[in-house]
Formats: C-alpha cells, structure tokens, sequence
C-alpha cells in the first residue's frame, strides 16, 4: 500500500511566507549541496550538522539552526518539504509569523536533544528540517484534528483519492515514527525517528502558548470525511484547493470551464 497525503481542505487566511521561505531555503540549500563533490558535501554536513558529542562537549548549538536547512538525498528533502507545505500555512496562520517561525525553530531544537540525548557520544550528524515540521505536525493535530486530508492511495492495482481526518493521517504518521523505534536502537544512521517523537510532542504540547488567543483547539471539520473519489483526476484534485483558497479570500467561487470529456476520461 502507498499512501501519500496531498492537502487539506483549511485553506488559511493569510499567505504563509515564512513557510514558503523556510521551502525556499531548503531547497535551494540542497541546490548547493548538489553541486559539491562527496568530500565536500561531507565536510559540509559534518561542519553545520548535529553531531552529539561536539553538542554536549563544546555546545555548539548553532548547529542545530544550520542543520535544519540540510538533507540527506532528494526523497528526504521532498519528503520534509510536502508536509511542510500541506500542514506549515495554517499553523502559521494560527500563530502568526513571527511566532511560528520561534516555534519552528523551538521544536526543531527540541527535536534534536532528543536524539542527541538517546546516544550522546554519537559522532554521525543529524541533518534535516523534520524535527521543526514534526512539532508543525504535532500544532496541527491539536489545532485542526478533524480538518480533512485529500490522501493519495494505492494498493495494488487500486488507486483512489480519499478524504481522511487529519488526527488518522498524523497519527499514523507519529506511531509509525514508535514502531520504528526497536530498529533504530539497534542500528547505526539512518532515520532519526526520536527527533521526530520529541518534534512532534513538543509540538504539540507548546502550541497553547505561540497560538493566537482567539484561535481554538480542536476546530471542527469543513468537509465531509472518508468520501472517496473514484473518478478524480490529480488535476481536478489542485482545482478544488484553488477553488477553497479562493472562495477563503474573496467571499466568491471562481467559475471554470470544463473540457469535453474524451476517450480516456
């Protein structure tokens, strides 16, 4: 089964740019790091990365900003940078700019001390921006837990576009990241699912305090969950977020006109 979360249907208010500019950064970060050859980029990932025994020994804790603009391949920058951009706009929105870009930062600290701590002589970086969109993921499924999530589905031969509630998709997301945890203790590398645990409850425990004072938790959903689109084409899909993103800002629906339908529709 592949499973891959598209958008939600809680189009925010205002135009996130800080969540645009933290995409843009990682981005073009990685942009450079592509460019280095394999020895640069090592010296590069070791010289601004989380490396656990030069935290604690000499407390370099600027690291630990620089090392959320870095990552380890395409798949972990794409990865990072869709949840990001589905889950980041309306936790902005709920905090404000500059609230939740100290959240961000807050919990992608907090995200590293707690994988740091789990081998504090560890001498392998910790790179990548998924400890900050962890705690983005925890606000969220505080904030908007009924809010729908357009998902992506394909099992065998089935591919069907589904409406699920935010709190399954995340929750699924967050025990995967314990489930995994048994092998990650006994392996050396690779994913850093105790950043994304402490990312993640950080979150969502710190969100009462950057939120706005008029936004509530729990706010209930805008659309009808588990429907599921037989028929729907991934561009039909983008055409209804434009559609709520501008029905949000103007007060109006915007009109399309549909093509004939072909052969293959």
């Amino acid at each position: 089964m592949f499973f891959l979360p598209l958008f939600d249907d809680n189009p925010a208010r205002k135009r996130p740019l800080v969540s645009w500019s933290i995409i843009a950064l990682c981005v073009l970060v990685y942009l450079y790091q592509s460019g280095l050859i394999p020895r640069q980029e090592y010296l590069l990932i070791h010289h601004y990365g989380v490396i656990p025994a030069r935290l604690f020994s000499e407390y370099d804790v600027l690291t630990i900003i620089s090392s959320m603009f870095l990552h380890g391949g395409f798949m972990h920058l794409g990865s990072n940078m869709l949840y990001l951009w589905i889950f980041g706009d309306n936790v902005e929105d709920a905090m404000g700019r500059f609230r939740f870009l100290l959240f961000y930062l807050v919990c992608g600290g907090i995200a590293a001390l707690t994988q740091a701590l789990i081998d504090p002589q560890s001498s392998i970086p910790l790179i990548g921006a998924s400890g900050g969109i962890a705690g983005i993921l925890g606000a969220y499924i505080m904030l908007y837990p009924r809010a729908t999530v357009k998902v992506f589905m394909w099992i065998i031969i089935f591919v069907r576009l589904i409406n699920i509630p935010a709190w399954i998709v995340l929750g699924f997301w967050i025990g995967s990241q314990f489930l995994a945890v048994p092998a990650a203790l006994s392996s050396q590398g690779g994913v850093a699912y105790f950043a994304h645990i402490g990312g993640f409850l950080a979150g969502m425990l710190l969100v009462g305090v950057f939120k706005r004072g008029h936004v509530a938790l729990f706010a209930p959903a805008k659309q009808r969950t588990w429907s599921v689109d037989t028929t729907v084409k991934f561009k039909d899909a983008v055409r209804t977020r434009y559609v709520l993103e501008k029905t949000n800002q103007n007060g109006s629906v915007p009109s399309f006109k549909r093509r004939p339908k072909g052969p293959w529709d």
